[in-house]
């Protein structure tokens, strides 16, 4: 498989404004080699939705936290998004972000079975922020993501996808490829220091 389908095409980093990823099965591991990787000065918000149990509490923003330089937290109604802080979607709610960058929990129908869904997500971020924004799909079982991946694509966004041949779970990676004409599909390690590459201009 090609491990880049598409360079930047000379795109300064500083058109980029916030990362949207999505991961499921497996994304405990695959968040623990990213996230550390952002460097302390990353100038976007990260949105993330991690699919987990309608029950969960916040486990996922306290167990990461202790590996990033950067805010982890779960992520609030109403809440304006700033740089540099990473925010979750609590269990059992999608995740929106509305085109003045706040952010909406929504207790809306289950997506591709999932409450927060991916593709909510994505679809959301790709209105408010448009050519603006870079949608990542990681590890996962299901097809969540795929198509919000196209359509950050559709609205002029960057779509990065984690090489399946490095996922814990192929599946969710391998839909998004199929999906869409992806400008990066890279390895897990690969991933972090490329956001930082795109946003700040430095490698790590």
């Amino acid at each position: 498989m090609r491990n880049h389908i598409a360079k930047q095409q000379g795109r300064p980093g500083g058109e980029y404004r916030a990362v949207v990823i999505g991961v499921s099965a497996g994304g405990l591991n695959a968040l623990r080699t990213i996230l550390p990787s952002l460097s302390a000065d990353f100038p976007a918000p990260v949105f993330i939705v991690q699919h987990i149990s309608p029950d969960s509490d916040d486990f996922l923003s306290r167990i990461l936290a202790p590996y990033s330089v950067l805010t982890i937290k779960e992520a609030e109604e109403k809440e304006k998004s700033t740089a540099g802080t990473i925010y979750f979607a609590p269990a059992n709610y999608h995740l929106l972000v509305e085109e003045d960058f706040t952010l909406s929990l929504s207790v809306e129908e289950r997506v591709n079975y999932a409450r927060p869904a991916i593709d909510l997500l994505f679809e959301t971020a790709a209105v408010a922020y448009g050519k603006h924004l870079v949608g990542i799909v990681l590890t996962g079982a299901n097809h969540d993501g795929s198509q919000g991946l196209k359509k950050i694509k559709q609205a002029g966004g960057m779509a990065i996808v984690q090489d399946p041949q490095t996922a814990e779970s192929p599946s969710m990676p391998a839909a998004a490829i199929k999906a869409c004409a992806v400008d990066q599909i890279l390895p897990l390690d690969d991933i972090g220091p490329y956001l930082n590459t795109l946003f700040t201009g430095r490698h790590g």
